[in-house]
């Protein structure tokens, strides 16, 4: 995902037709439009898709200093 000129990866952990579930290091803001590159399996480069930040939720584990990681959800928009 892309935040404001901020790019970065995240682990996908579930994808559907109307969103996806992802990892981040960071925690954007709620209804943050990200643009996503999607990979495809027949090409390297990927597909870009906008998709809104529904929500964000920190690991119960990992480092204690309020840094991530953190679940993320997306909802594609069309």
């Amino acid at each position: 995902p892309e935040d404001r000129g901020r790019a970065g990866k995240a682990l996908s952990l579930n994808i559907s037709s109307g969103g996806m579930l992802v990892l981040m290091d960071y925690a954007p803001p709620v209804e943050q439009v990200l643009k996503v590159l999607v990979p495809t399996p027949t090409a390297l480069a990927g597909t870009p898709t906008l998709a809104e930040v529904r929500w964000t939720r920190k690991m119960p584990f990992g480092r204690g200093n309020g840094n991530g990681p953190f679940f993320v959800g997306l909802k594609f928009l069309f």
